[in-house]
Parts: C-alpha cells; sequence; structure tokens
C-alpha cells in the first residue's frame, strides 16, 4: 500500500515485452537503429510537428540538457521555488549549462505567472547581473495541478517579449494531458514551448526519457551537448524501444487516465472523511493535511507516503501510478476516515 510516489512502482508489461523485443538482433548503435528513426517519426506524427527527440535514461538529464540548450551560463531560469530542477536535481541544470542562475519563485499551487517573473527582472541588461534566459514550468507540477493552454501561451509571451526560452518539465505530460483532454499539440509547441522533457518513467516505463526539441536548427547543438555530457546510451534502442511502446495505442494517456482517476477518488474520499486538502487534485497527486493523530495509525497499518513541509507541517503527499490497485486507495480512505472518527 505504497503511495509514496509513482516512481516506486514496477513497469508496464507491454514496455518490458518490447525490451525483449528489441534485444534480438543487431543494430547501429549510439540512436542511428531503427527504433530511433521510427521514435523521431512517431513523435512528429503524435505532436503534429516536426521535431528532433532525444532519448536519455533519466529526468533530471533531460531538464539538465533542455535548459542548457536555450540558457547561456550567465542565464537566468526563472522556475517555481518547489520546481523539481530547484529542490531535487543537485544542481544539474546549471552544472551543465555550464553556469546558469535558478532563480525559484513563489506560485500559488506549484504554478508560474507572468507577473511573478516580471516582477523579478531587475536590471535587465547590466553586465553584473544574469541575464533573463528560461522560464522552466512543471506539467503537471510538483503539486500536481496543470497548467491550462492559455496560462502556457501567456507565460510563453512573456518569454518572448523578454527574450527568453520556455522549457517544460513534463514528468507528469502524460497526466497533464489527460486531465485537460488536450492534444500534446496544445499544450506544448502551440502554446510556446521550445523544449519539452517528455516524461516515461513516472507512467510505466523502466528508464526512459526524451529531450523534445521543437526547432529542429537548434538540435545539432543538443546532439553534442548530450554527448559531452555522458548521456548519448550506445545501445540507444534499448531507450527508444520504451518510448514507442509507451505511445502505441495510447498507452500512455490511458496509463495517466487510470492514475488520475485513483487520485480523485483518494482525494474525494479523504474530502468527505473531513481532511483538508492542501491543493487542488488535478493529477495522480493528492496533497492533503493529514494530523499526526491520522498519519502516524496509518503508517502503523503499511501505509507509506511522504510528509510534505513545503505545505505545512501537516502536509503529506500520496501518489497514485498506473497500477496502484484501486483496493489500496480504497483501504486508505476508510482507515483514515477510522483515525478520524476516533
Amino acid at each position: 500500500m505504497d503511495f509514496r510516489a509513482d516512481n516506486v512502482r514496477g513497469a508496464d508489461p507491454a514496455i518490458l515485452e518490447a525490451l525483449i523485443a528489441a534485444n534480438a538482433g543487431t543494430t547501429d548503435p549510439y540512436g542511428q537503429d531503427a527504433l530511433s528513426q521510427e521514435l523521431c517519426a512517431r513523435l512528429s506524427e503524435l505532436f503534429e510537428h516536426e521535431l528532433a527527440v532525444f532519448p536519455v535514461a533519466t529526468g533530471t538529464a533531460a531538464n539538465a540538457l533542455g535548459i542548457a540548450l536555450l540558457s547561456p551560463p550567465w542565464g537566468a531560469v526563472y522556475c517555481t521555488q518547489h520546481a523539481h530542477i530547484h529542490v531535487s536535481e543537485c544542481g544539474a541544470p546549471e552544472q551543465l549549462s555550464g553556469g546558469a542562475k535558478l532563480l525559484p519563485l513563489a506560485g500559488a499551487h506549484g504554478k508560474l505567472s507572468p507577473s511573478h517573473i516580471d516582477a523579478a527582472i531587475q536590471r535587465e541588461g547590466a553586465v553584473h547581473v544574469v541575464v533573463p534566459s528560461v522560464v522552466s514550468i512543471s506539467q503537471a507540477t510538483e503539486h500536481g495541478t496543470v497548467y491550462q493552454r492559455a496560462e502556457i501561451e501567456a507565460l510563453a509571451e512573456l518569454a518572448r517579449r523578454r527574450r527568453m526560452g520556455l522549457h517544460m518539465d513534463g514528468a507528469r505530460f502524460a497526466h497533464a494531458v489527460s486531465a485537460l483532454g488536450a492534444t500534446p499539440a496544445e499544450l506544448s509547441w502551440r502554446a510556446g514551448v521550445d523544449v519539452l522533457s517528455f516524461g516515461a518513467t513516472k507512467n510505466g516505463a523502466l528508464a526512459a526519457e526524451a529531450v523534445i526539441v521543437f526547432d529542429r536548427a537548434r538540435a545539432r547543438e543538443l546532439e553534442y551537448r548530450r554527448k559531452r555530457a555522458g548521456h548519448l546510451w550506445s545501445k540507444q534502442r534499448f531507450l527508444s524501444a520504451q518510448l514507442l511502446a509507451y505511445v502505441e495505442g495510447d498507452r500512455w494517456l490511458k496509463n495517466a487516465a487510470r492514475a488520475n482517476a485513483l487520485a480523485a477518488r483518494l482525494g474525494a474520499g479523504l474530502s468527505r472523511a473531513g481532511f483538508e486538502l492542501a491543493a487542488p487534485v488535478e493529477t495522480n497527486q493528492v496533497l492533503v493535511q493529514l494530523p499526526a493523530a491520522s498519519a502516524e495509525p496509518l503508517r502503523a497499518e503499511g501505509f507509506l507516503f511522504y510528509d510534505w513541509p513545503a505545505l505545512g507541517p501537516l502536509a503529506r503527499r500520496l501518489v497514485t501510478a498506473f497500477d496502484t490497485p484501486s483496493s489500496s486507495v480504497d483501504a486508505f480512505i476508510a482507515s483514515a476516515a477510522r483515525t478520524r472518527a476516533g
């Protein structure tokens, strides 16, 4: 009964089967294989745009490389104070960009707004300060909330006006697309996103993410950056095979939809039991104010979840995944309600 995160779960069996199939025979290394070529074509079709795809094994690599493509070493990268790139990536974006500075800002429910960024930009053009270079947003956010297309467009407009790029951390991009009922194009390049970190590991892959660059003219630079950073796999077919299986038959959206539905069920059940939600439940994360008198008995019963002090001393985070048993959700709701009643 593990609600700590969606990366504690195993891999989707269909993705494991794709890996076994990819293991047969020999092929060209370093992304010259047929599966990697097919992946680029498949994602271009999915996103309705000719693009460049760079498979990597981790979300940290995808984010750091994507930001490095958009920012010079003297650049400023604006993100929220809860952004994964700021609190959970050990300075990787700064390191791979050669020194770009992350500037974390406050935002309601994990989201940035143009006013936050405008207010933070000071002395633009002075050689003594970093140059505004990138706006980085998470979709879905670290609070489980989503940016509507209009919100992304507003941030993109600001980025263009300020001569900045727009990066999207899409570790849970599938969950946002599913929740909003939008197309991948509508929530990415059509809304003004320049580079997308396309996540799969949290939604059924074994270990596979991709940096998607919507302007192919910039792609050559990222080839060198990826190789120099040590993230070009010699047997890239095993990354590409996972990503192809991930999007085949809309598996990525079906997995995300199930996780979102379980989180909605969990959030609604906790609300009915009298617990206050710390953020709207819009994807597969539930942030809830859970007093110790409830949290500790639940843990004693075997439920696993994280404390989330960023949202207060009583805040806890519960995350559902594509293969979370629905019985675990129901059991948590029932047990939490008993602690409340007692």
